[in-house]
């Protein structure tokens, strides 16, 4: 079976998005290798006990990490379905783990809370995809 054939064209941006957030997860943890480097925090110690940037720097990538295997799943069953709608919910997502991240690296922990929209692009796609599997089990 021919894979493009099978996908609608506006896959392509489901794609694009997922190429989005290879980016972003790339970018947090370059931003942890070079805090590595300027508080002299050695691998393969997860936290610093005397370096608070550091760990604020280090816990925006863990969290994004925590939770982006979820989102690969709950936006690859909605983009199967809904690619359009999928695609612009993944964008906010992602964009909102750039927001959260530069938040947290202010020193303020607090200030993480700048990427709280990313909930409407997490929770989307999650909808989405119960909507689907209830479709799929006849229920509506």
């Amino acid at each position: 079976m021919d894979v493009l054939a099978a996908l609608p064209s506006s896959f392509g941006y489901v794609i694009l998005t997922y190429l989005y957030s290879w980016f972003m997860v790339a970018y947090l943890g370059v931003k942890v290798g070079a805090a590595r480097k300027k508080y002299s925090v050695k691998y393969p110690t997860m936290y610093s006990d005397k370096e608070q940037m550091f760990n604020c720097i280090q816990r925006a990538h863990q969290n994004t990490l925590e939770v982006y295997p979820q989102w690969l799943v709950f936006q690859t069953i909605a983009a199967l379905v809904y690619p359009l709608t999928a695609s612009v919910l993944g964008a906010i997502w992602v964009t909102s783990r750039f927001s959260y991240a530069w938040g947290y690296y202010t020193g303020d922990p607090a200030k993480r809370m700048n990427g709280v929209y990313g909930y409407i692009g997490f929770f989307g796609v999650l909808i989405l995809s119960i909507s689907i599997a209830l479709q799929l089990l006849g229920v509506f």
